[in-house]
């Protein structure tokens, strides 16, 4: 392949450890080629001298990076290098993309490997194809992923080799990344300003019914399962400026944090708006409710709680009065922290489809208290609807609808 040919050819970043994983990563760089595409290799191992000649050097690495790598291998201080290298590393890529140097990226490797590499995918933008082979992509990976789209592909065996139970898995790695690269998505002449919208199962009536009136309002409606991650990448999108607006009515992730869930997004769920200027309107749904694995994983403090098996995985736990206040509290900051228009609306009749009377969450005490917590630590000029409907009900999802279309109207100038 001639040097002009090549810069016309998309080309895939592969990064990794060089000393330790050099013919691994060789033999995954000759398969991409034989794709028909480019590659650029990125060395970040420390200890050793690359078994590879990559296009960029850790030396290079590290001094983006803020460090030398002569300084890491004297002292010796893996925690300091993990940190210089994952720094080092993350600039670089950045820079590769925003030069339009890098099409795809792909690494291999085991915890350390896997830590520096995807936290370097992470600041890539959503769509740039990303995929790690590991050998912890088995187990509990959100730590790795975060919120952005990440392939993770288990290595089965340790990336140490090529045998003939890697080989396949380099195979179907460098095919995954090769077919994410070429293949184009046919775009629509005009795209939509993004309303992003958080939903769980017992909100899904009041989500489709808003969806559908936001839809024939001229906009594309992204929903997110309020399970922890879908709260993060929530936030991450109204961060990086991609969100015309936020449709936050399924805060159900703050009940997980107070209550020790297992769908917690964090203290940071608060900021969800906090960071740009977008129209948001929040609704307290499904904070009727704690989310927990099968019934045996529930803490036994709580055996004695009103649970409820929705499945056989997950067991959610009825929150009560004193839950319930500082849900509200959490949830009067997340709207206080807002830099754009921000409204709360209220269902009174409850918050969720098990909330509602006669069914298994029904609790006007415990819903009150959310309420009250939330209108009293509210900022003043925040508008507190009550809406006297269930969440899912039609009235409901109408009122908080029309709430966020007139506040994009009036941010639009139309």
């Amino acid at each position: 392949m001639t040097l002009a040919s090549r810069r016309m050819t998309k080309t895939v970043v592969v990064a990794g450890a060089l000393d330790t994983k050099g013919r691994e990563f060789a033999f995954v760089k000759e398969l991409i080629e034989a794709h028909g595409l480019s590659t650029l290799v990125v060395d970040f191992g420390v200890l050793g001298h690359p078994a590879i000649q990559p296009d960029i050097s850790n030396a290079e690495v590290a001094r983006a990076g803020g460090g030398d790598l002569q300084q890491l291998r004297t002292s010796k201080n893996k925690a300091e290098a993990m940190k210089i290298m994952t720094a080092g590393l993350t600039d670089v890529v950045r820079d590769l993309h925003a030069k339009g140097r890098l099409r795809g990226i792909l690494s291999m490797g085991g915890t350390g490997g896997t830590a520096i590499a995807t936290a370097a995918m992470r600041a890539l933008p959503v769509g740039v194809p990303k995929v790690m082979v590991s050998t912890v992509a088995s187990g509990d990976i959100s730590a790795y992923v975060g919120s952005r789209d990440i392939t993770m592909i288990p290595s089965v065996v340790d990336v140490a080799g090529v045998n003939r139970i890697s080989r396949l898995i380099y195979k179907n790695a460098a095919g995954a990344i090769a077919g994410m690269v070429t293949t184009e998505a046919a775009t629509p002449e005009k795209e939509r300003p993004l309303i992003a919208a958080s939903m769980f199962g017992n909100t899904t009536e009041c989500v489709d019914q808003s969806c559908a009136l936001l839809e024939k309002q001229g906009f594309e409606v992204l929903v997110f399962h309020a399970t922890g991650t879908g709260g993060r990448t929530m936030k991450s999108l109204a961060e990086d400026g991609l969100l015309a607006g936020i449709f936050d009515i399924t805060t159900t992730e703050l009940a997980d944090e107070v209550c020790g869930g297992v769908f917690s997004a964090g203290p940071e769920r608060m900021r969800m708006a906090a960071a740009r200027n977008i129209p948001a309107v929040l609704a307290p749904g499904c904070v009727d409710m704690c989310n927990f694995w099968a019934r045996s994983t529930v803490p036994a403090k709580y055996q004695s709680r009103n649970l409820y098996e929705w499945n056989p995985n997950v067991t959610l736990m009825r929150t009560n009065v004193e839950e319930n206040a500082r849900i509200g509290k959490m949830l009067a900051t997340t709207a206080n922290l807002a830099m754009g228009s921000v409204a709360v609306v209220v269902p009174l009749k409850g918050v969720s489809m098990l909330d509602s009377p006669g069914s298994a969450f029904w609790d006007p005490e415990a819903d009150a208290s959310c309420f009250r917590a939330l209108k009293e630590n509210l900022r003043g000029n925040i508008p507190f609807v009550e809406v006297d409907a269930n969440i899912n009900d039609p009235q409901f999802a109408a009122r908080a609808t029309g709430i966020l279309l007139d506040m994009l109207k009036k941010s639009s100038g139309a």
